[in-house]
């Protein structure tokens, strides 16, 4: 397959070269994403999954039949350092827990057998509902099965080489107690943040001075230990045998870092790119603990699953703000793409468009007509509060899918009601129409008055033709139909409104928003 733009096919082609275009000794070449089950995950840690994924069909249609897994890998060992806000409300139960692994604390919510299980149950739901294929690691059980006992030994024989990667980033305090093991108390089961005083390799064991000033010795094998983020993730990188990772840019200056540690270790470095990070509606990171990120319920609450990959996949080396109000943009984004797509006759051009990559090739065979602004502006026209009432004027149109017939589009009405009424109803506020727009208004309603059947690119010159005979500019015109009709600041195109809700009801709609008696 020729090199393709996309920086799906880019990143497939850099793992390619790192392993020469052969199968790796272990038989497959190894995806692998991390995930820190702090809080609730959100559409950002749904998107590290996802863009892994992109990356992985993406290689395995570039390679020539060499085989793939994907390891979605949960820190779920570390330590809680703070009540995260989802669990505010009961921050007093919780303030006991602090400092221990993630894993050990009851679950908040009594579901689970603990904090973490019931997060990591949330996002294995989560992938699996979008059919991901994929292997779940827990932290816990690598370290408590034994899985990372041969790279802790190693890890042990190569300390003072860890210890010359870590030391000079670190502060002249915190160098003077660093260690890359992190012991579990024995007391207090809590991951203890402490100088290492003695190690025994021959044992496997580490000794330290606990919160009571107490020397203590542990095994640092099957969970008597876990080790620091930073050598964690290189030595993981070597455990598994990783051949390429996606993270967050708060990780880039990291990355070099983790590749050393890896490399120590006898491993070779995964390929590896970041992705900046989602923001929220006010432009700050968006982050498990505070909750401050939209859930990936709330989108397809409102919109079909496809534009959600579609939204993950776009510039993800690009900051975007990731909140409810994006929804309509990236819905009607998508269906522009979609129909460019399903227009398109050539197949080499048909591969450049970023629905190719997002949906690895499996992209939609069907075209929509319709926009989702269009669907909002419907439904506050009509005052709808079900789905059966936008149905009835979409059956009118001569080219909408029938209900039942696409599900995208069938999902694609039914979300538009939702966000409506959760979103946009409560919101929209109507401004009344100077004395010069409704002198357009009115030649409007006549204009209307004796037309019959006509397109929606007709009816849309028909109302540019009031602009222009009214001496209005056309811009200012459209946007008083939308501020003065719809109680928003721009909408779809508003010949396409027409067909779709109806002549005579349009003249009556604004006969209603302009000309109350």
């Amino acid at each position: 397959m020729r090199s393709l733009r996309h920086w799906t096919f880019q990143a497939a082609e850099k793992i390619l070269e790192k392993i020469d275009g052969k199968i790796p000794q272990k038989g497959y070449v190894l995806f692998e994403t991390g995930y820190g089950p702090s809080g609730l995950p959100h559409i950002g840690t749904f998107g590290e999954v996802a863009r892994v994924t992109m990356v992985q069909k993406a290689f395995e249609m570039i390679s020539g039949g060499i085989k793939t897994k994907l390891i979605c890998f949960s820190d779920d060992m570390d330590g809680m350092r703070k009540i995260p806000d989802t669990i505010k409300e009961r921050a007093h139960e919780y303030l006991q827990y602090i400092g221990k692994p993630l894993t050990a604390i009851p679950d908040p919510f009594d579901k689970h057998e603990s904090f973490a299980n019931n997060m990591n149950a949330r996002l294995r739901a989560f992938l699996d509902e979008f059919g991901f294929e994929y292997e779940f690691k827990s932290a816990t059980e690598c370290y408590k099965n034994g899985t990372f006992n041969s790279m802790l030994i190693k890890v042990m024989e190569k300390y003072d080489e860890i210890m010359n990667v870590m030391l000079p980033t670190l502060r002249d305090e915190r160098q003077k107690t660093y260690s890359p093991f992190l012991p579990i108390c024995q007391k207090t089961g809590r991951v203890l943040n402490v100088s290492i005083i003695d190690m025994d390799i021959e044992k496997g064991t580490i000794s330290y001075m606990d919160e009571d000033g107490e020397r203590c010795e542990t095994s640092v094998f099957n969970g008597g230990c876990k080790l620091q983020w930073k050598p964690d993730f290189g030595m993981r990188w070597a455990a598994f045998d990783v051949d390429f990772e996606i993270y967050g840019k708060d990780h880039l200056v990291n990355g070099k870092i983790y590749s050393q540690i890896c490399s120590i270790l006898g491993g070779k470095p995964p390929y590896q790119i970041f992705f900046e990070l989602f923001l929220d509606e006010e432009g700050k990171k968006i982050s498990k603990s505070k909750g401050n990120g939209m859930t990936i319920d709330e989108w397809l609450d409102c919109a079909p699953q496809e534009t959600l990959r579609f939204f993950i996949h776009a510039t993800p080396q690009k900051a975007k703000k990731l909140h409810i109000g994006i929804i309509p943009k990236c819905v009607d984004e998508y269906i522009t793409l979609l129909n460019q797509y399903n227009d398109e006759q050539d197949q080499r051009i048909k591969m450049e468009s970023p629905l190719f990559s997002a949906h690895c090739g499996n992209v939609p065979n069907f075209k929509i007509d319709v926009t989702y602004s269009l669907l909002l502006h419907l439904a506050f026209a009509c005052g709808s509060e079900t789905v059966e009432v936008i149905w009835k004027y979409i059956l009118k149109m001569p080219n909408a899918p029938k209900r039942g017939e696409i599900a995208f589009f069938d999902k694609m009405v039914s979300g538009a009601v939702n966000y409506f009424l959760k979103y946009e109803k409560p919101r929209r506020i109507l401004r009344e129409p100077t004395n010069a727009e409704l002198v357009a208004f009115r030649l409007l309603i006549n204009k209307l008055s004796i037309q019959s059947e006509q397109s929606p690119q007709e009816l849309q010159n028909l109302v540019y033709s009031v602009a222009q005979e009214c001496n209005m500019d056309v811009k200012e015109w459209f946007c008083a139909i939308y501020e003065t009709l719809f109680g928003s600041v721009n909408g779809p195109r508003f010949g396409s409104f027409i067909a779709l809700y109806g002549i005579q009801e349009t003249i009556k709609l604004i006969k209603n928003r302009c000309f109350k008696e």
